[in-house]
């Protein structure tokens, strides 16, 4: 059984939405730009897709505006009902493919991660302002080598969240633990995302079934990686939702403070070129290993 199947996709497009609900795509679109609903999954082509829960919940909205509720307060209650049933999102991989089919994924060891990984940790994480940070490490004793690197990390961010199979959350110095089910999909889950308006990058991947035999630097992944800031916050809202669905209070203002969509800028290009030449040399030096 695939933990990481995702939800249904966004395939509807607004004709197929306006034809499932009843409501016309001019309404749609105004409804959009009025009260940012509608919010649609946009294409690398910017063509905008819908789910099957999109058209519930305009269905609902229609609903209650015939009843005499205000457009207004009728999307408010419509979206609050629909995010009160729909399950939480519990996979930062499915949910970025979900989410953002345009990214590709790659097949990539356990070395290349790391190098990868680490690239980031350096070249971002070291540059950016004051990211929200978060890593995803499947086990308690495969984040033990990097414990001492990410005590560093935190000591430059605006918050740090490491989630893995803890038996308890942190008590001392050093990023906050999140301690994760043995059945819960992140724990099949790599992971590293900053969350900075000037440097954003995520990298999420999931390791393949039955590799039990194989050497633990050789074990595949399913990979992908991106720098757009609408993508990285969406990863960084995941993460930090699951640390508040485990009970830790420092979870909420960090929602909070990524609740708004990132500012619109363009990626330093340097930064990029940068990791990248950290990745080539990193894989170079510790990919035989």
């Amino acid at each position: 059984m695939n933990t990481l199947s995702s939800p249904a996709r966004p395939t509807l497009t607004i004709g197929g939405l306006a034809e499932a609900t009843g409501v016309s795509t001019a309404t749609l679109r105004v409804w959009e730009q009025r009260h940012g609903f509608p919010t649609p999954t946009r294409l690398d082509s910017g063509h905008r897709r819908y789910t099957e829960a999109d058209v519930e919940t305009v269905r609902d909205v229609v609903r209650r505006r015939d009843a005499g509720v205000r457009l207004d307060v009728a999307i408010l209650e419509a979206t609050a009902r629909a995010e009160h049933t729909r399950p939480r999102p519990a996979s930062v991989y499915a949910e970025l493919r979900r989410r953002h089919p345009g990214l590709d994924s790659y097949r990539l060891s356990k070395s290349t991660l790391l190098a990868l990984s680490w690239a980031i940790e350096d070249e971002f994480c070291a540059k950016a302002d004051r990211p929200h940070l978060f890593g995803s490490f499947q086990t308690e004793s495969r984040y033990a080598p990097a414990r001492d690197r990410w005590t560093e990390l935190d000591r430059v961010a605006r918050s740090a969240f490491v989630l893995a199979d803890f038996d308890t959350v942190s008590t001392g110095p050093g990023p906050i633990l999140v301690p994760l089910a043995p059945d819960a999909p992140m724990c099949r889950e790599w992971a590293v995302v900053c969350d900075a308006n000037d440097l954003p990058v995520a990298l999420t991947a999931w390791e393949l079934p039955g590799q039990s035999g194989v050497r633990d630097q050789d074990r595949l992944f399913e990979s992908l990686w991106t720098v757009d800031p609408a993508a990285v916050r969406d990863a960084s809202r995941i993460c930090a939702q699951i640390a508040a669905d485990a009970g830790l209070a420092e979870a909420g203002p960090v929602l909070y403070d990524l609740a708004d969509d990132p500012n619109d800028g363009v990626t330093d290009l340097a930064s990029v070129t940068s990791m990248f030449n950290r990745v080539v040399a990193y894989v170079d030096r510790f990919g035989g290993r």
